[in-house]
């Protein structure tokens, strides 16, 4: 058990705050009056002047594209959307291996939990490694103490045979453990897999997690091949029919498409950073719905970054006040209470050092998130009860090791890449 004594504790759906201990178990947490706890506990933590809420999800990961930080340019220099798919991420998820997928996975469990997420929804690529990759990315985000919803990325960009080895991964998988049936894009599937991953979705009883519409080539396509919209054809196969299902992006959609996810209970993930390095376009939430939750795309593990991002970007494009950012924040813990998945239990929660100059309180909450805390504040993490960071520090595993390790995998990588 773990004693956060004399905290100021923002409930992070109300806002409520109040000054109190903090027993944090293995279930649940308890409240008590400000230094009043005289129980047993195995670790206290003096959180005097300092501030406790939820931790925070990652709404959409890419694990599998930790090694790519610092890499030398592709062999050639993409043009457009398609060709940074085609010369760099198709050609980065080609040359994983095994270990290298491990060590993606532990080195952004690290930065997620750092960053005060503990649990991530993440969309997996290794085409050369797809067996067992899942439960090798479960088990690194398990090592370093967070919870997880993950899913294969199938695709029939590398053929038939590996396309498979995505459905029976993904097959496996979801018989052990919770998770979500991946998809990469409409351009990148044929009608006879996405058929294959209904009836997958049907089977396991879960949703889709699918890039929608992240760029105007994926419409195109969908046009020219089967002469509709991509998120008729995802209709057309039921995808949008489960609150479980994710659509990743939604940049480049016709009112009729906006229309028919509003009125859907699936769920919409925004990645403004990715769609600003990608130059893809902008998010617009219109006709959408309040299904709209934010994700990282890969770009970093920092949800307040990935806040601050939709919220400052969308003063042009979709304005909406510090209050509906941050709502957008929260927007996951919802989707995961909503399906029943587990690991965002009461004992998720984040100790922020925050010395603010200016009062907080539950009105003004929203807009300290928006303009003055950040990643810099975390000092502790508490994940399921148990403390992964103490004082900025992973506890779970050695940092050092796995950074050296991964460094050197890295280079390994990116020797693969060069052919």
């Amino acid at each position: 058990m773990i004693l956060l004594s004399d905290a100021t504790y923002i409930d992070y759906q109300t806002l409520e705050i109040k000054n109190c201990d903090i027993l944090v178990t293995k279930g649940n947490i308890e409240f008590h009056p400000p230094k009043t706890y005289r129980g047993n506990a195995t670790e206290t933590i003096n959180c005097s002047g300092k501030l406790v809420t939820h931790s925070f999800i990652v709404g959409h990961h890419h694990a599998y594209s930790a090694l790519a930080r610092g890499m030398g340019a592709p062999k050639k220099s993409p043009e457009n959307f398609y060709e940074i798919l085609k010369y760099i991420w198709w050609t980065l998820d080609k040359c994983l291996t095994t270990e290298m997928v491990e060590y993606s996975g532990l080195v952004t469990a690290m930065a997620c939990a750092k960053a005060g997420a503990t649990f991530v929804i993440d969309h997996h690529a290794s085409p050369y490694a797809v067996k067992g990759s899942l439960e090798t990315l479960a088990k690194a985000f398990e090592r370093v103490g967070l919870s997880h919803l993950l899913c294969y990325e199938i695709s029939d960009r590398d053929g038939d045979e590996i396309a498979q080895q995505g459905l029976e991964e993904t097959d496996s998988y979801l018989k052990n453990y919770q998770g979500l049936v991946g998809l990469h894009a409409s351009f990148t599937l044929s009608d006879k897999t996405l058929q294959a991953a209904a009836e997958l979705t049907q089977k396991h009883n879960s949703g889709v997690h699918i890039h929608v519409a992240e760029d105007k080539y994926d419409q195109q396509h969908c046009h020219e091949t089967y002469g509709k919209t991509v998120v008729e054809r995802l209709s057309n196969f039921n995808f949008l029919n489960s609150n479980k299902s994710i659509l990743v992006h939604c940049l480049h959609l016709s009112e009729k498409e906006r229309n028919l996810i509003g009125q859907s209970p699936c769920w919409v993930a925004q990645n403004t950073d990715s769609n600003l390095n990608n130059n893809v376009g902008y998010f617009s939430s219109k006709n959408l719905g309040e299904n709209i939750m934010l994700g990282t795309d890969g770009m970093h593990s920092d949800m307040l970054q990935s806040m601050k991002s939709a919220y400052f970007v969308g003063q042009n494009f979709d304005p909406m006040s510090p209050a509906q950012a941050y709502k957008r924040l929260r927007n996951a813990h919802h989707y995961i209470a909503q399906n029943g998945f587990s690991g965002d239990g009461p004992n998720n929660l984040v100790v922020l050092d925050y010395d603010s100059p200016t009062p907080v309180t539950a009105e003004n909450i929203p807009g300290h998130f928006i303009y003055g805390i950040n990643q810099s504040h975390i000092e502790h993490v508490i994940s399921n009860g148990k403390l992964i960071v103490k004082s900025r520090a992973i506890t779970t595993v050695d940092q050092e090791i796995i950074l050296k390790e991964s460094q050197k995998l890295a280079l390994e990588l990116w020797k693969r890449m060069r052919g």
